[in-house]
């Protein structure tokens, strides 16, 4: 009998759909890039989540976000996130964190196997990737999207090997000043930025593409895939 994940069986071992459904992963920042990835995926088999955001949809977040539209502006993401996830999958298990993350964060009560970071603000983020490097949690951090076009200049790499990124070099410094290791994977973009001006325009086919690769990411470290 057919279902919603039938498609997925067909690609994956009976081993690996285990792993997949067993997993739990955080996602930390429910925007452009952490929505994408979180129903992804959900819609690829994942039924386990911790979700962390404190905000609300805007009407702003409707040119990109895929949680937001007309009827869903003024909601919490994370009511919005759990609603989507249910009506893919009833039986999945979310853990809701209204809360802003920083270092009054209740998130690290919660066990999770991968976390994925997609927070805007530089000092919690940089806070969160510490804390996931001194706790040996395996994550990946989207860097910044905004001001980018080119989908093509999107790629999952080393911070150390990152180029045109301004926040990845920031990160990189305050992980060496405080003496920490800087290896980890992050979705970063190599275009560079001609915007000028303080305003930060996000485009939905950069924020989107970027929550896909940070997916598909996540599932093939969950099942071993190549």
């Amino acid at each position: 009998m057919e279902h919603q994940f039938t498609r997925i069986e067909y690609l994956f071992e009976e081993n690996q759909l285990n792993s997949i459904k067993e997993a739990t992963v955080c996602v930390v920042g429910l925007g452009g890039v952490g929505s994408q990835a979180l129903l992804t995926l959900a819609r690829t088999g994942v039924s386990k989540f911790v979700i962390c955001d404190f905000d609300i949809i805007n009407i702003t977040n409707c040119n990109r976000q895929i949680i937001a539209n007309l009827k869903t502006v003024g909601k919490f993401k994370t009511d919005v996130c759990e609603e989507m996830i249910k009506s893919i999958n009833p039986n999945a298990e979310i853990v809701k964190l209204n809360e802003r993350f920083s270092s009054e964060s209740k998130l690290f009560n919660y066990h999770f196997d991968y976390l994925i970071d997609a927070i805007d603000d530089v000092e919690n983020k940089y806070l969160l990737i510490k804390m996931c490097l001194m706790e040996n949690i395996k994550f990946i951090s989207s860097m910044g999207t905004a001001k980018k076009f080119d989908i093509k200049k999107l790629e999952i790499i080393d911070i150390n090997k990152t180029e045109y990124d301004p926040l990845a070099k920031i990160i990189r410094k305050k992980l060496r000043d405080d003496n920490l290791k800087v290896k980890f994977k992050c979705l970063s973009s190599k275009e560079v930025v001609t915007l000028k001006g303080p305003n930060l325009g996000s485009y939905m086919p950069v924020t989107a593409t970027a929550g896909l690769m940070i997916a598909d990411y996540i599932i093939k470290e969950i099942t071993n895939k190549e």
